[in-house]
């Protein structure tokens, strides 16, 4: 299974935050001469070719037929910001991004970063609950005793990782739970270390139980 976004080499990196800064303050994009002009890069066609590799990775998209027509994919406005994109797991399995959320970028490890939800379980000795969106670093190395989220048939959980032997194991996150063990011939990824939880809030309609969702 592949992450919904590859990542950016560091002067794509600057040209795309570059993008979604100018954006932000001037509602239109800039050219591929002020582009150049800002980076003092020589060639307007480097420029171009820095923008297509950044389309190609599924960062931003072009317009056909629109001057200045690039699309920041999942931009909702704000300069320092970047659109991180939400994915649902499909059957094979597969990531399909279905919505965006718009982060600060300091709070971003990597600009392939993406949102899963978790469910199944809950996870209180990592701070996670069913239905929070995981923020995932799919190119990070998780630390002793750090958690990862993982893919297990179709269940997105929050674990320890452990080693032994041929065998992972995925420590129980909760007392009354139990570890699980993952062997070569398992339906499973681990799909990177947690980097953080959101948390949407809970709309209460009238008479609901206030027990429920907790």
């Amino acid at each position: 299974m592949d992450a919904p976004r590859a990542p950016l080499t560091p002067i794509e990196r600057k040209v795309y935050h570059f993008l979604i800064d100018y954006l932000a303050e001037h509602t239109f994009q800039p050219s591929v001469r002020e582009i150049a002009r800002h980076f003092r890069i020589p060639s307007t066609k480097t420029v171009t070719d820095l923008i297509a590799a950044i389309e190609r990775k599924g960062y931003v998209r072009r317009s056909p037929g629109r001057s200045r027509g690039l699309v920041i994919e999942g931009f909702s406005g704000g300069a320092g910001t970047m659109p991180v994109p939400v994915v649902r797991i499909a059957p094979g399995p597969v990531m399909v991004a279905e919505d965006h959320v718009t982060v600060d970028r300091l709070f971003l490890p990597a600009d392939d970063c993406y949102l899963v939800r978790a469910h199944i379980e809950d996870a209180p000795a990592h701070g996670v609950r069913a239905g929070d969106l995981l923020l995932v670093h799919p190119g990070g190395r998780a630390g002793e005793d750090a958690p990862v989220v993982a893919r297990v048939g179709g269940a997105v959980l929050v674990r320890a990782l452990e080693r032994r032997g041929n065998t992972l194991v995925l420590r129980a996150p909760r007392e009354g739970a139990d570890d699980i063990e993952l062997g070569p011939a398992d339906d499973f990824e681990i799909l990177g270390p947690l980097s953080g939880v959101l948390r949407l809030p809970v709309i209460r309609t009238e008479g609901a139980d206030p027990a429920e969702g907790r």
